[in-house]
């Protein structure tokens, strides 16, 4: 008998309310899973995404609970999951509501609220930037035209395309989904580039960024309207972006690294004047958020200005245009949310080679963003002088968001590759600067 292929992981949502299930320890495919990174939901809010081990026979329901509750500690997370053991008559939904939400908020309040919220909710223009990812592409707009929200658009940016494939996958969707489903197609090449088309074609309109590798949670929309709802003052929206499979090693890699969301969890974070979670705005670790899940007011694009076309994907510098927008919005006194249920998953780089390009890309991208910040308003570099020391801790200390969660099989030279990125970002930014000035951009 042959041995069955074997994953790193394997992720599954859990929703509490209707138990723990048992664990086997393959996956659908007949796949052996080392571990399995579990989401765990209450009334379909996300709670925690927990890893656990996966022995040969795999885990009862009761050993998961235990297995769950030893990894989570105590708080209201680890009561709930111990509810789904209690005695008959006991139920999951009568424990204490998580920290992330007011302790007078039960389960049937969460759904109520998010009822309400959409009654009202207001038109949003999901943006999808994308370059000949044609079957990436194809799974987004999959599980976009599943969003549960009664009112938004779809608008597909085909950056420099080669080909017709990006058409023909939007055509295709189009004729699939009751969605209104618009294609761009942006000449210049560089994600930047894609994203200032999209805010040039959508003036006046919250717009909610999604990159082509990443899948949209049913409940992304309605939960990026329920955060606009909750704090009026909010200019942009952000959330997690947890993994959407763990095949390879690699991807477990990048998800120690601390993934897209950098240790942000499940928590409502408020940044800004009103806000009472602090933050410099010059220093993004941890991350308020990420360009794959971004979600803008007319407020915000106008605060922020357009994203440099010498940052981000297809520029020597790699990256850096959404740190450099949350950068420039925080200083000019926006207000950013991260709603932990407005949640996406995302597909990372599969192998070690991919990985080591986009820990060099996301190194160059911080500070080429730096670079430009700098370049704009000179003074600034006084206040990252003060930054250093904070900074150089979060790089080589042992307890960083950036190092505190990677394993011992975690490769060192990722580190070393993000590093060098870092040196190199401000010499590759002015490299994309002076080809943007060839071309005819003034940023």
């Amino acid at each position: 008998m042959t041995a069955p292929v074997r994953i790193p992981a394997v992720v599954r949502d859990v929703e509490l309310t209707g138990g723990l299930p048992a664990l086997p320890p393959c996956d659908d495919a007949g796949r052996r899973a080392d571990r399995a990174f579990l989401l765990l939901r209450l009334h379909t809010e996300p709670l925690a995404l927990v890893p656990v081990e996966v022995p040969d026979g795999g885990l009862s329901a009761g050993r998961l609970a235990a297995a769950l509750v030893a990894s989570l500690g105590s708080g209201p997370v680890a009561d709930a999951v111990a509810a789904t053991a209690a005695p008959p008559g006991h139920s999951v939904a009568d424990q204490p509501a998580p920290a992330s939400r007011p302790s007078t908020m039960d389960g049937s309040e969460y759904l109520r609220r998010r009822a309400e919220v959409l009654r009202d909710a207001p038109e949003t223009t999901v943006v999808i930037c994308t370059r000949e990812r044609a079957e990436l592409l194809a799974g987004c707009l999959d599980a976009v035209a599943a969003q549960h929200h009664p009112r938004f658009r779809v608008l597909v940016v085909d950056n420099a395309p080669r080909t017709e494939a990006t058409r023909r996958c939007v055509a295709a969707a189009a004729a699939r989904y009751p969605v209104r489903l618009d294609y761009l197609r942006a000449p210049r090449a560089g994600l930047s580039h894609a994203r200032n088309a999209a805010l040039a074609a959508t003036r006046g309109r919250t717009i909610a960024f999604l990159d082509d590798d990443a899948q949209p949670d049913r409940y992304w929309l309605a939960e990026v309207a329920r955060a606009f709802a909750d704090h009026p003052a909010a200019d942009a929206v952000t959330g997690p972006v947890v993994p959407l499979v763990l095949d390879t090693r690699a991807q477990v890699w990048f998800e120690q690294f601390g993934g897209l969301s950098k240790g942000r969890g499940f928590r409502t974070w408020v940044f800004g004047p009103g806000g009472t979670d602090r933050q410099h705005p010059l220093y993004p670790l941890p991350a308020v958020g990420s360009g794959v899940n971004m979600t803008l007011r007319p407020s915000a694009i106008e605060r922020i200005g357009r994203f440099d076309p010498a940052l981000g994907a297809g520029t020597p510098a790699r990256g850096g245009e959404d740190t450099l927008a949350f950068m420039s919005l925080l200083a000019a006194g926006g207000t950013v949310v991260y709603q932990p249920g407005a949640l996406v998953r995302h597909r990372h780089r599969d192998d070690l080679a991919g990985l080591r390009s986009q820990l060099i890309g996301y190194g160059a991208g911080l500070t080429a963003a730096y670079t430009a910040l700098v370049r704009r308003r000179p003074a600034t570099l006084l206040t990252l002088a003060r930054l250093a020391p904070r900074a150089l801790h979060d790089l080589f200390a042992a307890d960083s968001p950036r190092t505190a969660t990677i394993g011992p099989d975690f490769p060192r030279e990722l580190l070393t590759a993000n590093r060098h990125g870092m040196l190199r970002g401000p010499l590759w930014y002015l490299r994309g600067r002076r080809a943007d000035a060839r071309a005819g951009e003034h940023p």
